[in-house]
């Protein structure tokens, strides 16, 4: 969320269940200076409604990524991208890759992630 409002992305939102993870995400928010320009929420992802966002970041286990494929497709407008930490999206093949190991992002521009999934389906 930090890195994504340094680049310019707003607004720079966060979703966190855990209630210390969200405590520490917004200590950092305000170590770095970004405190009241960011925001952490304690949301259930998989009950937020994402069809306005058009920058997903996400990090998350490897098991997650199949069903938030799902919502994501279900849910987020052609414009808008999802960026993957850690782990890509396994069945989707990324728009463009950044960095390598751990450090590894891959980008998806949903827009061709569906033309992709409809091309598979059919």
């Amino acid at each position: 969320v930090l890195e994504a409002y340094k680049q310019g992305l707003r607004p720079a939102l966060g979703y966190e269940l855990n209630p210390w993870l969200l405590c520490l995400a917004n200590y950092r928010a305000w170590k770095a200076g970004y405190h009241g320009k960011v925001s952490f929420l304690k949301k259930d992802l998989w009950k937020v409604n994402l069809s306005d966002c058009h920058n997903v970041i996400v990090f998350l286990a490897p098991s997650v990524k199949p069903p938030l494929a799902t919502k994501l497709l279900a849910e987020l407008p052609d414009d808008a991208r999802v960026v993957a930490g850690r782990f890509p999206f396994p069945s989707w093949t990324p728009s463009s890759t950044l960095g390598q190991g751990l450090e590894q992002v891959w980008a998806y521009d949903m827009k061709e992630v569906r033309q992709e999934v409809q091309g598979s389906a059919q």
